[in-house]
């Protein structure tokens, strides 16, 4: 903290914020003991169980292998890189003292350090996380044969020990940084940021392919072509679906949300640099912290009021809401004591309120679009009586209807910080637009300041989906099944909702990047960018045109890659239904061959979508140059943004739409129930759904925000070699024609093999 200049209450505010760090993860600690302690059933549910446990670690292990070398070769680039561009002059006057090459050594040491920090910690997140999920699932399966509070407590508290680690990692690391550079903390918060983001997307991709394709194979030939029960022993995908529940929805989720964490307070505290160079008050970098450590402390306070009412039968979904609602409150109450008191002023207590408001407003949004209560999905619903194409036509609507609202709900919370600063005494136009775009970053802190309870409310979701598999395949007794089956339903709401909130903080965080990336241009040179970002420069359309098309491409590949492996899925599962006794039920099917083709399919694309995500950016930013690179941005937000909330709102409307049709009577003449045509007709549109809501939608979060770090890291260099610059051209070349390698290399399954050629080949490979 040497030469920030605090006052005594900064100084002891910063400690307290990394007491409430600590705590997060002491709080995560407790629950863990807590949940461990309970019972874990019979020993069929432990068979099963065991099962789901050994692929998922597998899964993670083996996508631990893959990715490392990938983040060595970064951690060196990004120590490399500080000898491209000097440091900042606020990395010279924080060193001051030292020499020009010492200062160099250390902030290349801290950006590379900070960069696997962020990296390591979102991989504690998602396989922490995910790893307690396992270890949570049976435990409400076994409590749900007694009592559906004691169930419902599990599976929530399960969830919170994933919220709290996203909490006091998030907030342990980038207090740390800043604690020890200072005003320099953008120089490593960079890495610190870019890490966990590349960390995420990782995750996101191979958990989303993973979990999709057993899924897409357990319905197709199970349910529609068997006519079998949701997670029957007989069907050899059904293990492999549930470990994807735990490495996509709960390992993936958790990176997710952690890395748009982390982002906001990068941005916000690059931001709070450039308004601390106009004011010359430290309290701009100050109150973004103190905000989080109010929505940690917060988190713990209302995670711990989640518990039922009943022994028979409760309603999850209130006391959930309860915990939320009672943290929101504690937050608000904090925040505008601390605007009040500390920062003497409204305007960033309206910001930061606002992005608690968006979080709500977003949470209605999609309960509307993908509830089974409300009139979208109960449109879809009707339109099953015409088959798969009218199921498709009404959901494909729905989704699109949903983006409108939901991008209008974000536009209006940009409108908000432009108002709440519009009266800000400033000296002129760009310095308004400083105090604007740090409006918007803490409008993104704010949304997530409830990251706890959201990451709770998502891994609640898979834990409970997982019980009630457990539930089925070890033939538990009606009772139990049917608080399985409630805290099920809850589950896919609570997901839906988290994914919303996925999606809306990762564009909120993408803008906030954004604006940190003008900023930080301007600080190296002001006259590049003195008359904004233009549209109506040519060469900055193209850059938007091109950022628009990434996430497009982007969905395609890891869409095909779900299909690709989905067919292998439907075709060992067909296989193993002709050996005899595996339908009978008197022959154990083969669980193993299963998880493995859904493991190295989703491996299989790690390195070549995240390259396209990290590559981009400097292709246009090295061609180009800054200014299109600014329109690229801009593009890939809103294009993203508007693609990321059509796939998950129509994917979660098809989802609950079959779950409506699976809950009727079943009564073939008068087509209604499952094994109907309309059941057949929700199920083709649930798996046209599954690849757009859990892997290609959730996935463009975290690619949004990787286009922007890098973005964000090469800004320098484009500034200071502008132009034709052999070194940058020829940099820009080599990116160009990775790119297109990694293109050709994801596709390369859809030419010429058939699906049983594919299997045989990954079937070697593994």
């Amino acid at each position: 903290m040497a030469g920030l200049s605090l006052t005594a209450f900064e100084t002891a505010s910063l400690w307290i914020v990394l007491f409430v760090a600590l705590a997060g993860l002491g709080y995560a600690l407790l629950l863990r003991q807590q949940v461990m302690r309970e019972e874990t059933g019979t020993e069929k549910m432990r068979e099963v169980w065991e099962a789901v446990r050994e692929g998922a670690n597998s899964y993670l292990n083996r996508q631990l292998r893959v990715i490392l070398p990938f983040i060595a070769v970064l951690t060196v680039l990004l120590f490399l890189s500080v000898y491209v561009v000097p440091p900042s002059p606020e990395a010279l006057e924080r060193f001051s003292g030292m020499s020009t090459s010492a200062i160099q050594l250390i902030v290349g040491i801290g950006r590379g350090l900070a960069f696997v920090m962020g990296a390591v910690f979102s991989l504690l997140v998602g396989q922490l996380g995910m790893r307690m999920a396992v270890q949570g699932n049976i435990r409400v399966a076994a409590a749900a044969r007694h009592s559906f509070d004691k169930a419902l407590r599990i599976a929530y508290r399960s969830g919170t020990i994933t919220g709290m680690l996203t909490d006091g990692l998030g907030l342990l690391g980038g207090t740390v940084v800043f604690m020890y550079f200072g005003k320099a903390a953008p120089d490593a918060l960079l890495g610190f940021g870019f890490g966990g983001t590349l960390l995420a997307l990782f995750m996101r991709v191979g958990g989303g392919i993973y979990t999709k394709a057993a899924d897409v194979g357990a319905d197709l030939v199970g349910k529609v072509e068997r006519d079998l029960p949701e997670d029957d022993p007989r069907n050899a995908a059904v293990i492999a679906d549930l470990v994807g529940d735990n490495v996509g929805d709960c390992a993936g989720m958790a990176a997710d949300i952690f890395e748009s964490y982390e982002v906001t307070i990068v941005s916000g505290l690059i931001l709070g640099l450039t308004l601390v160079h106009l004011t010359g008050d430290i309290k701009w970098i100050i109150f973004p912290l103190l905000v989080r450590a109010i929505g940690v402390f917060s988190s713990i306070l209302g995670t711990y009021r989640v518990r039922g009412q009943s022994d028979e039968r409760g309603d999850a979904m209130a006391s959930i809401n309860r915990g939320f609602y009672t943290s929101a409150v504690i937050s608000v109450a904090g925040f505008a004591l601390l605007s009040a008191f500390y920062m003497h002023e409204w305007r960033s207590f309206i910001s930061v309120v606002a992005g608690v408001v968006l979080a709500l407003v977003i949470d209605e949004l999609t309960k509307y679009f993908t509830d089974t209560r409300f009139p979208p999905v109960r449109e879809i619903y009707k339109s099953t009586d015409g088959g798969p194409a009218t199921t498709m036509i009404t959901g494909i609507a729905t989704g699109y209807e949903s983006t409108v609202w939901s991008i209008l709900v974000i536009a209006v919370t940009i409108l908000v910080a432009v108002l709440t600063y519009m009266g800000q005494p400033v000296a002129s136009l760009a310095d308004r637009v400083h105090y604007i775009l740090y409006g918007v970053a803490l409008t993104g802190i704010g949304m997530l300041t409830l990251t706890g309870n959201n990451v709770a409310m998502d891994s609640f979701g898979p834990i409970s989906d997982n019980a009630n598999g457990i539930g089925e395949m070890a033939g538990l007794e009606p009772k139990a099944r049917q608080i399985m089956a409630d805290l099920d339903a809850v589950g896919n709401t609570t997901k839906a909702i988290t994914k919303g909130i996925a999606i809306g903080s990762a564009v909120i965080a993408a803008v906030s990047l954004f604006g940190s990336f003008v900023a930080d241009v301007t600080k190296i040179n002001p006259t590049v960018l003195a008359q904004g970002i233009r549209v109506s420069e040519p060469l900055v359309f193209v850059g938007m045109l091109i950022g628009g098309a990434v996430p497009w491409l982007f969905s395609s590949l890891s869409i095909k890659a779900v299909g690709r492996a989905a067919g292998l899925m439907v075709q060992e599962v067909r296989r193993q239904f002709h050996i005899p006794g595996i339908l009978e039920g008197t022959k154990k099917p083969d669980y193993g061959n299963a998880v493995r083709i859904s493991t190295v399919a989703a491996q299989k694309e790690l390195i070549t979508l995240a390259s396209i995500a990290v590559l981009m950016p400097i292709v246009i930013g090295f061609t180009l140059g800054v200014e299109p690179l600014g329109g690229f941005l801009a593009g890939a937000i809103l294009s993203g943004q508007l693609l990321a909330v059509f796939m998950a709102n129509a994917g979660g409307a098809w989802d609950n739409t079959k779950k409506l049709v699976e809950d009727e009577p079943s009564d073939p003449a008068k087509n209604t129930g499952k094994g109907s045509e309309r059941h057949k007709a929700s199920v083709v549109g649930d798996t046209v759904g599954d690849p757009l809501k859990d892997t290609a939608g959730p996935a463009l979060n975290p690619m949004i925000k990787v286009v922007n770090l890098v973005s964000l890291i090469i800004a320098p260099i484009a500034v200071r070699y502008q132009g034709f610059h052999a070194g940058t051209i020829l940099i820009a070349a080599l990116a160009l024609l990775l790119v297109v390698w990694a293109v050709r290399t994801s596709k390369r399954d859809t030419g010429g093999l058939g699906v049983s050629e594919q299997g045989a080949q990954l079937r070697q490979t593994s």
